[in-house]
């Protein structure tokens, strides 16, 4: 068991859209996550890359299913499947 650690970690910038709108899925999904705030500097990200290959943000681990992935609409549309309704709402 992981206690009281989220099952998800959102790779993500400040004031980011994107990782914005992921958060908001997030949330109206009621996933508890964990942010990881990353370097502004695109070229710095190393964590970010170790993790899904690439350097861009917004980035999600899934412990519940193994899943690593970027993309803010692969994102939304995984946890909609995942966690939602099918994205039906």
């Amino acid at each position: 068991m992981a206690g009281d650690n989220p099952a998800i970690t959102l790779y993500r910038l400040q004031a980011c859209p994107y990782c914005e709108r992921v958060v908001r899925v997030l949330q109206e999904l009621d996933l508890p996550y964990e942010s990881r705030f990353v370097e502004p500097m695109h070229s710095d990200r190393n964590a970010v890359k170790r993790i899904s290959g690439k350097r861009t943000v917004p980035a999600i681990i899934d412990e519940n299913t193994g899943v690593t992935m970027s993309e803010s609409a692969n994102i939304v549309e995984y946890l909609q499947k995942t966690y939602g309704d099918g994205g039906a709402a």
